[in-house]
């Protein structure tokens, strides 16, 4: 992947851009609410939509291999998209930026947590919130199918790939699937330089096994977390199954309502849904533990990021790998499509929800506001009508 040469720009023009990087992606990460498909949505809209920074055909190119790499998407999303813009500072920078906002809430979180032994109540604040993001969504949704689906085939892919994973079939599989039927219907023959870019990457979401005792050091916390970052693939409800089998039943280093709350924690903050290792690391370890935790899951997303950036230009030069790549494409916004229809289900619970997720829709097709604002809306709609009903 092609990145622009900060050290040929003047200063003021390098500290420019890398001012718009931190700024950008620290304001997604303190707004970005709903989990990933919800901060790729609103990273379209900011990035592709208002600013320019890429084309939206490149942003899917990046959320193809994204899908394809285990750790947390949105968070890659990030990382590509300032090493794109910046380089490889452009891609610290925009990974911490966009980490930081949600590592501070659930640290200050964990903390209360700990003290108080409960989670603050947040009903009322994600109420107003969760629907503006499924109005997010959907305008990225559609902007993002219209330059993904240029052919029916692709399409009705799309359609398959949703249904599959409807139906109870892994995220991987399906976009492997998703792949390996596109180049076929390009007329690319599997042994024709397919199967070489796909195995693989479908070997990075084989798990390890975990050590049969481990005691709760800050060494253990890290390469424990380091080791889930390095093979998840997925949500945090994968996150919550993937680590409870070590840390609650295992090792026995905290309790399935602990482990629970961790996950209950990053639904109501925005950011990454990986934050969760904050929380968790907090609890086990107090700060320094959450530090750690919090380095160990997100570290390998950057060495991830780093070497396969460079391979997306190369992927679209080869017709068996771009025939592959654009099945990808297909099926990454088939589960988008699946997870924001389970979010609809949670979040347009009654009429009010039902409007505030339509009045959201009009703004963003007639006004085009910025999505972070939206949700700043959304979240005081959701206060004032908490107050009114308490009255």
């Amino acid at each position: 992947m092609s990145s622009p040469a900060l050290e040929s720009h003047p200063r003021c023009e390098r500290a420019r851009v890398l001012r718009e990087i931190a700024w950008a992606f620290f304001r997604l990460g303190a707004t970005a609410f709903g989990g990933p498909a919800a901060h790729i949505a609103m990273m379209e809209d900011e990035l592709v939509r208002r600013r320019g920074w890429l084309d939206r055909e490149k942003f899917l190119d990046l959320l193809a291999v994204t899908n394809l790499i285990p750790g947390p998407n949105s968070t890659e999303m990030a990382i590509h998209v300032g090493y794109l813009r910046a380089g490889p500072v452009g891609l610290l920078l925009a990974g911490l930026s966009f980490i930081l906002p949600a590592f501070f809430i659930v640290l200050s979180l964990a903390w209360m947590y700990e003290r108080w032994g409960a989670l603050p109540e947040a009903g009322a604040f994600l109420y107003g919130v969760k629907p503006v993001v499924i109005a997010v969504v959907l305008q990225a949704l559609v902007s993002l199918g219209r330059a993904a689906l240029k052919t029916k085939a692709l399409a009705g892919l799309t359609a398959a790939a949703a249904a599959a994973n409807l139906l109870g079939a892994g995220e991987l599989a399906v976009l492997f699937a998703a792949g390996v039927v596109s180049a076929v219907l390009h007329g690319v023959p599997a042994r024709n330089g397919l199967l070489p870019w796909a195995w693989p990457l479908v070997g990075l979401g084989v798990p390890t096994s975990a050590a049969a005792s481990l005691p709760v050091t800050l060494p253990s916390l890290f390469l424990f977390f380091v080791k889930v970052g390095s093979v998840l693939f997925g949500s945090g409800y994968v996150l919550l199954a993937f680590v409870r089998a070590d840390l609650v039943e295992r090792w026995q280093w905290m309790t399935e309502a602990e482990l629970l709350d961790a996950i209950a924690m990053t639904q109501m903050t925005p950011g990454p849904v990986f934050t969760a290792a904050t929380f968790i690391g907090y609890v086990l370890a107090g700060g320094a533990g959450a530090l750690v935790a919090t380095l160990g899951i997100f570290l390998p997303a950057f060495f991830f990021v780093a070497a396969s950036g460079p391979l997306v230009h190369r992927i679209r030069r080869s017709p068996a790998a771009g025939a592959f790549l654009d099945g990808i494409v297909a099926a990454s916004l088939a589960i988008m499509g699946v997870v924001t229809l389970e979010l609809a289900r949670a979040a347009l619970v009654d009429l009010p929800a039902f409007t505030i997720a339509g009045a959201s829709a009009f703004l963003l097709l007639v006004f085009r506001p910025s999505s972070p604002w939206l949700v700043l809306g959304g979240a005081a709609a959701g206060l004032l009508l908490h107050v009114i009903r308490a009255q």
